[in-house]
């Protein structure tokens, strides 16, 4: 449900509103965009009589909303949602260009990364500190180490991090070093640390699980958006599929179909995807001309001996070639670069 607030409507009154709202056993959450206020309420809707919100003062109209996202449906915002991390920009006409290692090992690899991926172009530094394995006798990441270096490395280059936050018991740490959370492919569905990501006032980017419908991956960024955090970020990283020749399958369509649903950005990760650098240069122009506010990728200044997913790293060369192409593209669809 949709309770749109008069233009003039007062701050007392829309807590008069959110109040009212609690006392029938509804969860209500504020929306103020530059043009209107609305308050969108969940809960056991079906129950309870409109006309006790109806009545209440500043309230110009109620809309019920179908839409089993309700949050991140463009029925409750029509207008795309522009992320702003430290000046950068996502979404809308605004492209963000993302870049960095798989995995922070050392200071010196970060630091040279940060610098390869900044003078090309990117605006926002990605690394992980925390790396969910397939194995456990993998390499698990620097932990609270690597996050240190990460956040080291972007206040040299002056760019924002991401990284990715595995545990809702690490939420706190995490954030003390983070500009985005990133919550990653096999977390999609991790209902209590989407709480609480949802609970903090930072940047997401939610990635697709492997095998996560579209519906089921904005549902997901739902649990952050209705604990009151509105800055989601969706990330297509690829699906499982049965072929075999890459990775993942990258669901360039999932594209049009998530900006026709939702007013969220959304952006690709063709290095998880694809797992091959011959195919990223190619599924990140791909990606941007299909309209996507952002993309990601992974570089390595050596990949031949990085701790983790070497093989899917673009080298310094091909990266930057890449980075001009892309920016090209920005250009010609007449959108810029965050």
């Amino acid at each position: 449900m949709i309770i749109l607030m008069h233009d003039n409507a007062s701050g007392n009154d829309v807590e008069g509103v959110i109040i009212r709202a609690k006392e029938l056993g509804l969860k209500p959450v504020p929306l103020y965009g530059e043009d209107q206020i609305m308050v969108v309420v969940t809960g056991e809707i079906d129950k309870i009589d409109p006309e006790h919100l109806e009545s209440l003062p500043g309230v110009l109209q109620i809309t019920r909303i179908t839409s089993p996202f309700k949050f991140a449906s463009r029925a409750t915002k029509p207008e795309d949602t522009i992320v702003e991390v430290r000046g950068v920009k996502i979404g809308g006409a605004y492209v963000a260009l993302i870049a960095g290692p798989c995995a922070v090992e050392t200071e010196e690899q970060t630091m040279m990364t940060a610098e390869i991926v900044k003078k090309a172009g990117c605006r926002i530094l990605r690394g992980g500190a925390f790396k969910p394995r397939t194995t456990p006798y993998s390499f698990q990441g620097l932990g609270e180490a690597g996050l240190k270096i990460l956040s080291a490395a972007g206040d040299r280059y002056d760019m924002p991090v991401v990284t990715e936050v595995l545990d809702p018991r690490d939420v706190e740490l995490v954030s003390q070093y983070t500009d985005i959370f990133q919550i990653g492919t096999r977390n999609m569905q991790n209902f209590r640390l989407l709480e609480e990501v949802g609970k903090m006032r930072k940047p997401v980017m939610l990635k697709r699980g492997l095998a996560g419908t579209i519906k089921e991956w904005l549902l997901a960024a739902e649990y952050i958006l209705s604990n009151g955090n509105q800055d989601v970020i969706l990330c297509e990283r690829g699906i499982r599929t049965y072929e075999d020749m890459t990775r993942n399958t990258l669901d360039i369509s999932a594209i049009p179909v998530v900006q026709e649903l939702s007013h969220l950005p959304i952006i690709v990760d063709p290095s998880h995807a694809t797992g091959k650098p011959n195919c990223i240069p190619s599924m990140v122009k791909a990606g941007i001309a299909a309209g996507a506010n952002g993309i990601m990728v992974d570089v390595h200044p050596n990949p031949s001996a990085a701790l983790c997913d070497g093989p899917q790293a673009l080298l310094p060369d091909p990266f930057n070639k890449m980075m001009k192409e892309a920016q090209v593209i920005i250009k010609a669809i007449g959108k810029k670069v965050g």
